[in-house]
This record gives C-alpha cells, structure tokens and sequence, in this order.
C-alpha cells in the first residue's frame, strides 16, 4: 500500500445477509483500480481499515481467502454508526479499503501440521479465510488434519452455511457446531464451546490450534487445550477486538510494549503470556 494513510476505492459488488435477524452482512468488494487490487496482498487472520466518505471507518478481518481471487470480502455485524452505515449500503457504492494491516495466521509455519480451528460468533470471519486456504486444492497437500469447532449462541447466528454444509461433505475436515442452548431442531452439538473442546480432545501431537471469538470463549477454550497437554507455543489467538486505527498512531491498542495492530493481531499464548493481562 503506497500510503497508509489514503484508502483505495471499491465498489460494493454484492451483499449477503448472514442471519435470521439480518444484523451481520458479508460484502464482496471490488477494486475501482486494478493495480491497487493486485498490490493488496494479504494472508488469512489479516484486518483492513474500511471506510464511507463522511461516516468514518472501523477496522474489519478480512473474511475471503487469497484463493478466492478477484474481489475481497468483509463480515460486518451492525453494532454503531459506521457499520450501519455499511449496512446502508447497495450494489455499487463506494467503500474505502485501507490495508493489509497486521499481521496473519502463520500459513507457512502450519505447513505439515494438524490444525484445531476454534471459533465463536462473528469472529468466524478469519477463521472462514485460513479454512478455505487449507482446502484448496493448491494447498490441502501442505496441512494434516483439520478440525473444526464453531460455535453461537443459537441457530440464527450461525454463519456461513452454505460453506459450512459444503466442509460438513467432506473427508478430509471434521467440523463441529454448537450452540449454547437445546433449541428445536437442531441435531448439532449443544453447549459451550470450551466443553464442546473438552470433549473433541484435540491431540497436540504436530498440531496448532488457531482461536479467535469473544475474550471469555477465547480464555475458557485456551484453558481446556492447556489441560489435556497443548503447550503455549502451539495454542494462536487473535486479539482482533483490539484494532483501532491499523497503523500504531492512535496508542489505542497497545498492550504494554506492543502495539496489536503492528505486532498482532495474532499472538501465541506464549506471547500473549509475556504481555500485561489488559485484554
């Protein structure tokens, strides 16, 4: 990104609700310059600064995977001004993209390992990306076994179905959904994720688990893989709640002496282990 301080300009391209009461929307966006889409190149668990002209901008995980070429996607949960306005918004308006920032899941350090993906919420978004880069067919060869443990509060906040059901088919990756209560209907798994985790039982043999979700799901599911043997350096987190303005200028998101958006989002626990406790 030539300045980091100038977003580059795309067009809304299309627009999916992702649940039932229709405050979470996925946006594909489309570059207005070609040169600029080709410069923005990212890795899964990166953050882009999005922005409408005259609403102000927030930063979003980018949802979409390197592999899906041609356009970038954005998860975004209607919760204040800015991201009604992006709900506001139709096929052909104009979006700001300030990014990549951060950095990523360490894609080439998984290279060869088993990998427990744990996710919750909303939060899925990065999850979404690493999962389809692992499985895509110029990939799945580099990665060992793949689970994955997703979980909401109910059946209307659960993501990406169309995906889900499509991994659900496969042999080569294990999903599991939960939901915290017995809800009419639902065959899946009930309860949270922490115990849902507890009772996978990941072995930590080669393997890396990758959390990202709400702080207590993050801290409860860290805590059940720490007792059945996972060590800090295997257990990647990211503190994606933390970003502010993506660039370390703002000082609103550091933790002692780091700064999430530069040195994170993505820590492992043994860093985060060496940090003060703020988050």
């Amino acid at each position: 990104m030539p300045n980091p301080y100038i977003p580059m300009l795309t067009k809304v391209k299309s627009v999916v609700s992702e649940n039932e009461v229709n405050d979470i929307k996925t946006f594909e966006l489309e570059f207005v310059n070609e040169e600029e889409y080709k410069t923005f190149k990212y890795v899964p668990g990166q953050f882009a600064e999005i922005s409408i002209i005259g609403k102000g901008e927030c930063p979003i995980g980018i949802a979409s995977s390197p592999t899906e070429e041609g356009t970038i996607k954005f998860t975004i949960k209607k919760m204040g001004t800015v991201t009604s306005s992006f709900h506001n918004c139709d096929i052909g308006d104009t979006i700001g993209v300030r990014g990549p920032l951060g950095n990523g899941w360490p894609m080439e350090e998984l290279k060869g390992k088993n990998i427990v993906v744990i996710g919750g919420g909303f939060a899925f978004s990065t999850l979404r990306s690493l999962i389809l880069y692992v499985l895509d067919d110029k990939h799945r060869k580099d990665y060992g076994n793949i689970t994955v443990v997703y979980g909401n509060r109910d059946s209307s906040e659960v993501l990406y179905r169309d995906v889900l059901e499509e991994w659900e088919k496969r042999d080569d990756i294990e999903v599991v959904l939960t939901i915290d209560r017995e809800e009419e209907g639902w065959t899946r798994k009930v309860g949270f994720v922490a115990a849902i985790v507890k009772g996978v039982a990941p072995s930590p043999d080669n393997a890396v688990a990758i959390i990202c979700g709400p702080p207590i799901m993050i801290r409860t599911a860290v805590d059940e893989l720490v007792k059945i043997g996972w060590k800090d350096e295997q257990i990647l987190n990211s503190l994606e709640m933390r970003m502010k303005c993506g660039i370390g200028k703002c000082g609103r998101c550091n933790i002692g002496e780091k700064f999430v958006c530069i040195d994170g989002p993505v820590f492992s626990l043994a860093e985060l282990k060496k940090m003060p406790n703020e988050f």
